[in-house]
């Protein structure tokens, strides 16, 4: 059993106790990181969005059944106050704890529902290669994503070519399009797409540097159209890396276009490079 089933069962099983990352990780037998990368590649949602969502998903039912102390079960949803809770409660669903008692029916609510997963996996990827590469000086846009909504990143690319050929120092048309600084809980990372450049010149107004250091990788090469990359890097988490014996460490990872690779028609082959210890 992959690792995030495990996590899927462990969850479903603990949803009454104190659960955090860590746990959870160590039933699997992974690190946290690797879970967390691994659970949001196959579900768009971050682990612990999901335990938080499952909870108050369960806290939602007992709501609309008429719940009449509010501050007991926000204790045994795991929050420590009635404030907190509803927080918690109105960010989810859009509607307040009181709310849903009151109107006794959770038709206007998206409820997080458990996730059941098919143990096969499609993909077969190719034999990976290992390389060492760094320090890598990209320059690019940067915006912020959630794992649950990271559409915006196509057109991000698109505005990203308008600086092309213009940007000091670009060393050759490779793209880089780097994942970084992610966030466990929320499930957010900051996603560069952008070009290598040599030296230190200025760059364009709304440009920014990222400085990657000497890094060893696992390089995997994805050869069909770009929209289906998603099946690549969740074959890659979920089946690949724990069977490796590899350990992921908690750096930038990116993909990165191959020569033949074409922006016009999503073709042409892509690498996505993950950081691992040496």
């Amino acid at each position: 059993m992959d690792p995030v089933q495990k996590a899927l069962w462990y969850v479903e099983h603990q949803l009454d106790a104190e659960i955090s990352l860590e746990q959870i990780a160590r039933a699997c037998h992974v690190s946290p990181y690797h879970l967390t990368r691994a659970f949001a590649a196959c579900f768009g949602v971050s682990l612990m969005r999901y335990v938080r969502g499952r909870r108050l998903s369960r806290a939602a039912r007992q709501l609309a059944d008429g719940a009449d102390d509010i501050l007991r079960l926000a204790l045994e949803t795991g929050y420590g106050s009635h404030e907190a809770f509803s927080r918690a409660f109105k960010e989810q669903f859009g509607r307040t704890p009181e709310q849903v008692r009151q109107q006794r029916h959770l038709q206007n609510l998206t409820l997080m529902e458990p996730i059941v997963l098919d143990a096969t996996t499609q993909t077969q990827l190719e034999e990976p290669r290992l390389e060492t590469a760094g320090p890598l000086h990209l320059a690019g846009l940067s915006a912020k994503y959630n794992c649950q909504s990271p559409g915006g990143i196509p057109g991000q690319w698109q505005r990203f070519r308008e600086y092309q050929g213009r940007i000091p120092g670009q060393i050759d048309e490779a793209g880089y399009g780097v994942s970084w600084s992610f966030d466990e809980d929320s499930g957010t990372f900051d996603y560069l797409s952008g070009v290598q450049v040599s030296g230190s010149g200025t760059l364009p107004e709304g440009l920014i540097r990222l400085d990657l250091p000497p890094q060893k990788y696992v390089v995997f090469t994805h050869r069909g159209h770009i929209a289906g990359i998603r099946s690549t890097i969740m074959a890659i988490w979920k089946d690949w890396i724990p069977q490796s014996g590899l350990t992921v460490i908690p750096a930038p990872w990116f993909e990165k276009s191959t020569p033949t690779f074409n922006p016009a028609t999503g073709l042409g082959g892509m690498e996505i490079w993950i950081p691992i210890g040496s």
